[in-house]
């Protein structure tokens, strides 16, 4: 039996709090092979999730703790949906080849996620062309716009 306790939580958003990226995460699943991926991930306000999309997987997220805003977009970058995990809606399950984001909203906060496998990382072409790398200098800017996107919503960059 597999449990993930209240100890192993505050390990997990200490190093998400330490980790340069502000996240960490905890895997439920033996390997990165196994054919459903299963893991914890405590994600500190400020940490950036590119927007993406997974064409071979559905994904289910829920929070264990704390809040987190949700985002699906269009091809253009438009929201087209926007929900607050752990505050209007406690689990989600959105399928393959939806654009989204997600972002942090509380210190401490860890979402689960689960989605077929194997584990498959992001191909370049499955980063939303029109949002920023990792470390770019318009990410703050895009971070900022989740927090109060709207449906509707087109980005800032």
């Amino acid at each position: 039996m597999k449990k993930i306790s209240s100890l192993e939580i505050q390990s997990l958003n200490d190093a998400a709090q330490h980790s340069p990226r502000l996240r960490a995460h905890l895997n439920l699943h033996p390997t990165l092979g196994d054919p459903v991926q299963r893991l914890a991930i405590a994600m500190e306000p400020g940490t950036y999730v590119r927007p993406h999309r997974h064409p071979h997987t559905w994904e289910l997220l829920s929070s264990l703790s704390g809040r987190f805003v949700v985002l699906h977009f269009d091809d253009s970058g438009t929201v087209t949906e926007r929900t607050v995990l752990g505050e209007d809606c406690v689990l989600m399950e959105k399928p393959p080849g939806v654009w989204h984001s997600v972002l942090s909203l509380d210190k401490g906060a860890v979402i689960f996620e689960v989605k077929q496998g194997p584990y498959v990382p992001v191909d370049s072409q499955d980063y939303a062309p029109w949002s920023p790398p990792e470390g770019s200098p318009d990410m703050a800017r895009l971070l900022a716009w989740f927090a109060e996107a709207n449906i509707g919503d087109k980005p800032p960059c």
